[in-house]
């Protein structure tokens, strides 16, 4: 077994596709195919379902996967300690993102950070399955550092929050609640709802904030990013709930409104307690630390 090996066998995990994986790590996708039959040979163990149209984990595979992790960032690890000896940061950086970068400006960040550390490699991963799949991958080892919106901590993370948000109600024109006041919530039973689908931090704090109140609602359209939904609610396909750092400062497209109660949505970067972070990965969530700090 080679190290090679495994991270061929984590790429066509993380991809479900040896097509994407094979892209993604600038390889011949035969190559790789003959890669990850060699490990499999070894193991003694069927890795892969394959089918024409998907590649899925085995229970092996799924068995496996966590350990190919902790061996390959251990060998990562190791690099980045004979570097370090050398007063070199290298290795890599993998940081997960939301649409929206209220409260930290990540491609600043990122670009300071390359500057000081131009031997990091930085990888950017959005996540359409919104903050929870952020989450997940976190968890799972995917990522070093994710900026995510929470409405609890989860286990196993340690959270730096970075600011918080109310939402407000946006409605086209002819969709507006009437008056001037914030929107009691009771009122907004009835609408439709455009909104982001579950496991967005926007989607779960509106929900949480409707079944504090006893009260149901009607999510007629699901849509996975910002400027859909906006064009939507814009069209008078239903109204919507959203911070307001979402908005531009000159669409006039909706109206936006005040609610009460109010509903907070609180943005964080998150990272695994424990387990080792990666010198790069400390040093960019210092320096997040220093910049919220001054």
């Amino acid at each position: 077994m080679e190290l090679r090996q495994l991270e061929h066998f984590v790429a066509v995990a993380e991809e479900a596709s040896f097509t994407r994986a094979a892209q993604r790590l600038r390889y011949v996708q035969s190559a790789l195919s003959v890669s990850v039959r060699a490990l499999e040979r070894d193991l003694g163990v069927r890795l892969f379902d394959r089918t024409t149209h998907r590649v899925l984990l085995t229970g092996a595979g799924e068995a496996l996967l966590p350990a190919a992790r902790r061996v390959l960032a251990a060998a990562e690890d190791t690099r980045d300690t004979a570097a370090a000896v050398r007063g070199v940061l290298r290795g890599r950086l993998r940081v997960g993102i939301m649409q929206s970068f209220t409260f930290a400006d990540v491609p600043a960040l990122l670009g300071t950070f390359h500057r000081r550390h131009p031997d990091v490699e930085i990888q950017v991963h959005p996540a359409a399955g919104g903050s929870a799949a952020l989450v997940d991958q976190l968890r799972h080892g995917a990522l070093d550092v994710a900026f995510v919106a929470l409405l609890d901590t989860p286990g196993g993370l340690v959270v730096t929050p970075l600011g918080s948000e109310e939402l407000m109600v946006i409605a086209a024109p002819e969709l507006a609640p009437p008056g001037r006041g914030p929107v009691p919530l009771g009122t907004l039973a009835t609408a439709a709802f455009v909104d982001f689908p579950s496991g967005w931090g926007v989607r779960a704090v509106v929900d949480r904030a409707f079944a504090a109140a006893g009260l149901t609602r009607r999510v007629t359209i699901e849509v996975a990013d910002v400027p859909t939904l906006l064009q939507l609610v814009g069209a008078g396909l239903g109204i919507a709930l959203v911070p307001p750092s979402l908005l531009g400062e000159g669409d006039d497209r909706v109206e936006r409104r005040a609610v009460e109660p109010t509903i907070t949505w609180h943005v964080v970067m998150a990272a695994p307690r424990g387990g080792g972070p990666t010198a790069a990965a400390r040093a960019f969530t210092g320096m997040v630390l220093e910049r919220q700090e001054g």
